[in-house]
C-alpha cells in the first residue's frame, strides 16, 4: 500500500494513503480525543472533539474523517484546539444530567474522563433551556436515559450497521433531537433482540442493563432458599478487567472464590451444561443427517440470535436446534436431577446465572423454559453486575486465592469453555460428532478453520466418507447474510453456528465496558478469546462426551442423548414474532 508523508506537531509521520489524521496520529503515539467515532461503524465527525488544525485548511477539521495527504502539516494540541474542545464539553454538559455520583458509568465514562483531562467542571457555563426525558424502562434487559445522551449516535450505528436490527435512531431535529425508536415506541415494544451492543458502544451512562444484584442478595438472605450460581465461559476471560487485570486474563479461580464469599450455597460452571448442550446438539445433528431432517441445522445457544430469527426469519425456525441454551440447560438440570439428588424441592432452589449477555435476561421469561414446573433460571446478571456486586459486599478481588467449582455440576471440558468464542460451539460439536460418526478417537481435537474473529467462516470436513460443510457467523449483520442464503436455497451447509455478538460471547453486551480508544485499535474479541483457548489447551479432558459428570447425569437420570426425558428437560420450542 502506498504511504504518504506528513508532519503532526512537527513530527515526521508516515501513514498509509487513505488513512485519516486520527489513525496516523495514533500510529505515531499521539492521542486525539473522540466521543462519536467508532472505527468502520460510526465515522461521522459529529462530536467535534477530534478537531485539529491543518495548514492551509479553512477552519478546524475533524481528524476522524479527514484523510492524510502528502506534505500535510497538522497540529493537534494548540491553545485554540484545547479551548475548542473545552467549549464543546461545556456545551454538552449544559444539556446533560450531571448526577455522576449515582451514575453506573462513573469512573468509566468517556465524557467524564475528557472533562477531567481538559479541566471542565460541572458548572453551568451555558445555562439555558434543557430537554427532560422519562427513562425508557420498557425492555426487560436495559434502561435508556436520554438525559445523559450526548447524541453521538454510536448506539444507533451499532444497532443498524453491525446488528442489522435498526430499532433505534435519531428522532426530531435540532434542539429537539433525541435517540429513540420509531413512533416513540418503548424499546420493549420493538423487535429489539436484547443484545446490548448499544450499551457496549455508549460512551456515557445513557444506556445500561437493568440491575438484578438486589434480587441476588435478597435470595441469599432468605434462609429457606438454596441459592446456586453458574458462570458462563466468557465471564472468566473479562471479569478481571474490572479489577485492573490486563485484558484477556483468565480469572476463573478468583471468580469462583468471590462467588463463594458472596454467599452462594453452591458455585457451579455453565461450562458443564455447555458440554451437556453438545451431547444433545451433536445427537440432534446426527439424527437429522441420518434421517433426512431439516438441514442446515443451526445452533441455539445465543438468545439474541434466537429472538432475531423469530422476528426476521420466522419461516426458517425449523432449522434451529431444539436444544435449550447452556444457561437454561443448567437451570433445568439443577431443578430436576440436582434437586432430586440433594432432596431439595425445585421451588426452593434459586438458580442465578452470571452471563456476558444482556439477552439472557429476556431468555429467562421465554415460554417452554420450565422443566420442573418452575423457571429453569431465576436471575441472570451480567459480568458488569457481578463486578459491582463483588465491590458492594466488600470483597478484595485481587487478594483472593484461586478456588475451584463445586461438584457435581462444576466439572467441564475444554470443549465447554470455548463456547465463549465465535466458532467455539462448532468446534466443540465437531469434536464429538466426528468421533461418533467415525467411531475413532481424534488424533487432533483442534478445528482451527472455525477459529478467529472473522464475521463469517466456512469449512468442509470429510467425515466417514461424507463431506460435512459448516459455517460460523457472529454479529447479526453477518447472520443476515447467511440466513438470506439459506432462505433463497443457495446455502449448502449442513451445520451453522450463529452468535449474536461480533466475536461471540467474549464481546457480549454485558461484558466490561471498553473505552473507544481501545475498541478502535485493539481486537478485544481476539484478546479475550485467547484466554478461553488457552484454558481449553490446558484441560486434561477436551471433548464433551468424555466429561465424567455429564456421563453420570445420563447414566443416573437422562438415559441417553435425545431420550424422551432429555427432550422434556433439555429441549425447547420457538415462536414466530412480528417486526416492530
Amino acid at each position: 500500500m502506498e504511504n504518504v508523508n506528513l508532519k503532526i506537531n512537527g513530527l515526521n509521520v508516515t501513514a498509509p494513503a487513505g488513512s485519516t489524521i486520527l489513525e496516523a496520529a495514533h500510529a505515531a503515539g499521539i492521542r486525539i480525543p473522540t466521543l462519536c467515532w467508532l472505527k468502520e461503524i460510526n465515522e461521522i465527525g459529529a462530536c467535534r472533539m477530534c478537531v485539529v488544525e491543518v495548514k492551509g485548511a479553512k477552519g478546524l477539521v475533524a481528524a476522524c474523517v479527514y484523510p492524510v495527504a502528502e506534505g500535510m502539516e497538522v497540529r493537534t494540541n494548540t491553545k485554540r484546539l484545547l479551548d475548542s474542545r473545552r467549549r464543546t464539553l461545556q456545551l454538552l454538559l449544559s444539556a446533560h444530567d450531571k448526577k455522576c455520583l449515582s451514575c453506573v458509568r462513573s469512573g468509566r465514562c468517556e465524557l467524564q474522563e475528557l472533562c477531567q483531562e481538559l479541566g471542565v467542571d460541572d458548572e453551568d457555563h451555558f445555562a439555558g433551556e434543557r430537554n427532560y426525558y422519562e427513562p425508557d424502562t420498557s425492555a426487560v434487559h436495559m434502561i435508556r436515559d436520554n438525559n445523559k445522551c450526548i447524541l453521538c449516535r454510536r448506539c444507533s450505528a451499532v444497532c443498524e450497521k453491525v446488528q442489522s436490527v435498526g430499532v433505534i435512531g435519531p428522532n426530531n431535529r435540532g434542539f429537539a433531537t433525541f435517540i429513540g425508536s420509531a413512533f416513540e415506541m418503548g424499546l420493549g415494544e420493538t423487535s429489539c433482540v436484547g443484545c446490548g451492543q448499544c450499551i457496549a458502544a455508549c460512551p456515557t451512562g445513557a444506556l445500561y442493563e437493568k440491575d438484578n444484584t438486589d434480587d441476588v442478595l435478597e435470595a441469599i438472605a432468605d434462609e429457606s432458599k438454596h441459592v446456586v450460581v453458574q458462570t458462563a465461559p466468557a465471564v472468566r476471560a473479562a471479569l478481571g478487567e474490572e479489577f485492573g487485570y490486563p485484558m484477556g486474563t483468565d480469572v476463573e479461580g478468583k471468580m469462583a472464590a468471590a462467588l463463594r464469599r458472596i454467599g452462594f450455597d453452591k458455585v457451579f460452571d455453565t461450562d458443564f451444561s455447555a458440554d451437556l448442550t453438545i451431547m444433545e446438539e451433536a445427537n440432534e445433528f446426527l439424527e437429522r443427517v441420518q434421517n433426512g431432517g431439516v438441514l442446515p441445522m443451526m445452533t441455539s445457544c445465543s438468545p439474541g440470535w434466537i429472538k432475531y430469527c423469530e422476528h426476521y426469519y420466522p419461516d426458517q425456525l425449523a432449522h434451529l436446534s431444539s436444544c435449550k441454551s447452556p444457561q437454561q440447560m443448567f437451570g433445568a438440570i439443577t431443578k430436576t436431577y440436582y434437586a432430586e439428588k440433594m432432596g431439595i424441592p425445585p421451588e426452593d432452589i434459586v438458580c442465578v446465572s452470571v452471563m456476558p449477555c444482556t439477552a439472557k435476561k429476556f431468555e429467562l421469561q421465554r415460554d417452554d423454559q420450565y422443566a420442573a414446573g418452575v423457571p429453569d433460571v431465576d436471575i441472570s446478571i451480567t459480568t458488569r453486575e457481578l463486578a459491582r456486586l463483588i465491590r458492594r459486599v466488600g470483597i478484595d478481588f485481587r487478594s483472593l486465592p484461586d478456588e475451584g467449582f463445586d461438584d457435581p455440576l462444576g466439572e467441564s471440558t475444554g470443549a465447554g469453555v470455548i463456547f465463549g468464542a465465535t466458532g467455539g460451539v462448532m468446534e466443540a460439536a465437531l469434536r464429538t460428532a466426528v468421533e461418533k460418526l467415525t467411531g475413532k478417537e481424534l488424533e487432533k481435537v483442534e478445528f482451527t478453520e472455525v477459529r478467529g474473529t472473522d464475521g463469517i467462516k466456512e469449512a468442509t470436513y470429510n467425515v466417514a466418507g461424507m463431506d460435512v460443510k459448516v459455517a460460523v457467523a457472529s454479529g447479526l449483520g453477518n447472520a443476515k447474510m447467511i440466513m438470506d442464503k439459506v432462505r433463497s436455497g443457495e446455502a449448502d451447509y449442513h451445520f451453522i453456528e450463529i452468535m449474536c455478538c461480533p466475536g461471540g460471547c467474549v464481546n457480549g453486551g454485558g461484558q466490561p465496558q471498553v473505552h473507544a480508544d481501545v475498541r478502535n485499535f485493539e481486537d478485544v474479541r481476539a484478546i479475550r478469546a485467547k484466554a478461553l483457548y488457552d484454558n481449553d489447551a490446558a484441560k486434561t479432558i477436551r471433548k464433551s462426551h468424555e466429561n465424567p459428570s455429564v456421563k453420570k447425569v445420563y447414566d443416573e437420570y437422562l438415559g441417553h442423548p435425545g431420550s424422551e426425558r432429555a427432550h422434556q428437560i433439555l429441549h425447547t420450542s420457538y415462536v414466530k414474532r412480528t417486526i416492530n
